[in-house]
């Protein structure tokens, strides 16, 4: 076994013995690639997506020097009709980067890759002499002429030397090494797939002309791969129930994320905390990327400030993620700054409708926590009475809740200049951001003939009552509360068997003055 080639099932063998989500159809993706055309991947997704587990798995199956027979047994890909095939066929050549660049520092650490993977190599074939002033491509090509050998090579976190060294001596040089080793003529018949893995793609690292032959799968572009970008909510729905843990609380905490095609995605490192803690909570924290996050929505980019209040609200904000040159230190725009957080994961995209919004409870916090950072303090304010505001409409104080409301919307934030109900019901939605803890908020919720402004529907086991609230500009809080009982929007939570709570708020441009009216929904 070396330390970079022919490293055995290890890995994967240990996290088959622990809770294993069966992610083995990316195998089966991957083998539809080798020997084509499109042989080159690119996987890449925010940290504590499964990147590293990916890797290992691909390199258990796909090993030549041990038999992973029975840890594929009883996975997806062992019904496969490529199973077989490919199973332990090739020499695996795994290079960790993130692990090689802190044993390793420039100015010299590209050639201490290339130098350290052929002394490996060598080791596992003593027969093939390295010639004097070859480099690894030069190696490999006399391997496969000698011995017919293709090889299988996976790249963990390729983008560390990006991210870590960008516009220098060493960039150039990696990018030079990957140009060498991946557009070589003779690279079709020395690999018969590769796989990388990272934070970021790779399409404008300046790397274009080095890598254009890589197919690339992202957080905003995944293609066919978005199953094995998280878990899915069955996949999460059969883990609480093993456990005996609340889905509820599963969803609320880490469920929102859009990858894709796929509506609902949970980032599976943090639910697999949860599980073992047994307890939610925020586990984003050891992600190593949240002083990255203060610091861009710091710059306020056209905008920037605003839209993040927008998401915290609920709302969801358009991204052009084009423009993004996939460079964490050559963010000059409020989409790079967009188009970065949904790689990192803080944010999640919509991409047939191009927006991006904040997924769940855990990235929310964190934001939060950003926001304080950056002592956005009108915002602070309005978090922290949201939930005074909460408690005084569930006890039904009407002349609280105006109040309430009237103080977010003094608030100096360019946002809450109401211009319109839209403009309004976002200032609402963050007035009552605490309610996100109990509740299911809904923005344009549809129900009866038409859609509620805001609904609240309690979360599982909570012994609250729903809420109904319908926003007026310039009219009355009776017209308010006449159009949720006319149009029926209590109908659709006629199932909910707990009170229901109808509320109008209107904003009076002329007064500036807000009013509220709260009534108990006599049920049918």
């Amino acid at each position: 076994m070396g330390q970079y080639i022919d490293r055995g099932n290890m890995g994967f063998r240990i996290a088959r013995k622990s809770e294993y989500v069966d992610k083995s159809g990316l195998i089966a993706a991957i083998n539809r690639t080798l020997g084509t055309e499109f042989l080159f991947s690119c996987v890449s997704r925010a940290r504590r997506f499964g990147k590293s587990m990916a890797a290992k798995m691909l390199c258990a199956y796909y090993d030549r020097s041990c038999d992973s027979r029975e840890l594929f047994a009883d996975l997806e890909i062992a019904r496969d009709p490529s199973f077989e095939e490919h199973l332990n066929k090739y020499p695996v050549i795994y290079l960790d980067l993130t692990a090689f660049a802190t044993r390793f520092k420039k100015p010299n650490l590209v050639s201490l890759i290339d130098t350290e993977l052929k002394k490996d190599i060598h080791e596992v074939y003593p027969d093939v002499p390295i010639p004097r002033g070859a480099d690894l491509m030069d190696y490999l090509v006399r391997i496969n002429v000698r011995k017919g050998d293709r090889f299988f090579f996976i790249i963990d976190e390729w983008d560390t030397i990006c991210r870590e060294y960008p516009k220098s001596a060493v960039m150039d040089e990696y990018v030079t090494w990957l140009r060498r080793m991946f557009k070589e003529v003779n690279a079709g018949n020395v690999f018969v797939g590769v796989y990388m893995t990272g934070i970021l793609p790779i399409k404008k690292y300046e790397t274009q002309s080095a890598m254009n032959n890589f197919s690339e799968y992202s957080m905003t572009d995944p293609g066919d791969l978005a199953p094995f970008f998280g878990f899915t909510h069955d996949e999460v729905r059969m883990l609480a129930g093993r456990r005996g843990m609340d889905m509820g609380e599963l969803e609320k905490w880490y469920d929102g994320y859009q990858i894709g095609d796929q509506k609902s995605i949970f980032n599976p490192n943090s639910v697999m905390q949860a599980l073992m803690r047994r307890r939610c909570r925020c586990y984003w924290t050891k992600t190593g990327a949240y002083d990255s996050v203060s610091t861009y929505i710091k710059m306020d980019y056209e905008g920037l400030h605003d839209d993040v209040v927008r998401m915290l609200a609920g709302e969801r904000v358009r991204v052009n993620s084009t423009t993004f040159q996939n460079d964490m230190k050559a963010v000059r725009s409020r989409d790079d700054v967009l188009t970065l957080l949904i790689h990192l994961g803080y944010l999640s995209y919509d991409w047939d409708r191009e927006v991006c919004y904040l997924p769940n409870r855990e990235v929310a916090m964190e934001m939060e926590n950003a926001i304080k950072a950056n002592n956005w303090k009108p915002v602070i304010d309005a978090l922290e009475q949201s939930e005074r505001l909460l408690d005084a409409l569930l006890r039904g104080n009407a002349e609280a809740v105006a109040k309430g409301v009237e103080a977010v919307h003094r608030q100096e934030v360019s946002l809450f200049k109401y211009n319109d109900e839209n403009s309004m019901a976002c200032v609402i939605s963050l007035a009552f951001y605490a309610a996100r803890n109990d509740f299911h908020v809904h923005r344009e919720y549809q129900s009866g003939d038409g859609y509620a402004d805001l609904v609240l529907i309690p979360r599982k086991n909570v012994t609250k009552p729903a809420v109904v609230i319908e926003l007026k500009y310039d009219k009355t809080v009776d017209t308010a509360i006449s159009q949720i009982k006319q149009k029926h929007y209590p109908e659709k939570l006629q199932e909910y068997t707990g009170d229901i709570l109808l509320v109008g708020i209107s904003y009076n441009q002329e007064t500036k003055e807000h009013k509220c009216r709260i009534e108990q929904y006599a049920k049918e």
